[in-house]
């Protein structure tokens, strides 16, 4: 049973080594080519509002997220939009809270949803993947949700950092 257990960690650990390296070097020809500021130069081209910038992010990383590892998408596109918070005047650790709620809700979305292939390759014969999708549907809901909470309510998220980060 421990030579089981542990070759299953093994296979499980490798599969996201490999995700880790390949995010990685997509990242590095990514930025290397100057992907990042053509995407830079077209989110400043369309004027978007505050709203907008924040919708359509949110929605490029959330579709980013079904055939992305969270990590490539850190890696790639946060960088790109930070220098944009700035001209679109978003709070920094708001902007982050929402991404790193909206990479767990893409990680855990159908039709791709890495978390569910993880878990598939642990899980007992038995279990289906769209057992496993049935399952992580309602923590997908929970967790826009959430998102949506954070948006309209931001102090939700940002009192603590503004409680410990003002000057007394």
């Amino acid at each position: 049973m421990l030579k089981e257990s542990v070759f299953l960690c093994a296979r499980a650990t490798a599969m996201v080594c490999f995700l880790f390296i390949g995010s990685w070097t997509f990242a590095s020809v990514f930025a290397l080519l100057g992907g990042q500021s053509v995407i830079e130069q077209l989110f400043l081209a369309m004027n978007l509002s505050t709203t907008q910038f924040l919708i359509l992010t949110q929605l490029i990383i959330f579709l980013l997220g079904w055939p992305l590892e969270w990590t490539e998408i850190i890696i790639i596109f946060v960088p790109i939009f930070l220098p944009l918070l700035d001209t679109f005047k978003v709070d920094p650790i708001f902007f982050g809270i929402l991404v790193a709620l909206n990479t767990q809700t893409a990680f855990n979305t159908p039709p791709v949803a890495m978390a569910a292939f993880y878990l598939k390759g642990v899980a007992p014969p038995h279990v289906t993947l769209a057992d496993i999708f049935k399952g992580a549907l309602p923590f997908v809901w929970m967790v826009f949700m959430a998102m949506v909470l954070v948006y309209v309510f931001p102090q939700l998220v940002l009192w603590l950092p503004d409680y410990l980060y003002t000057p007394r």
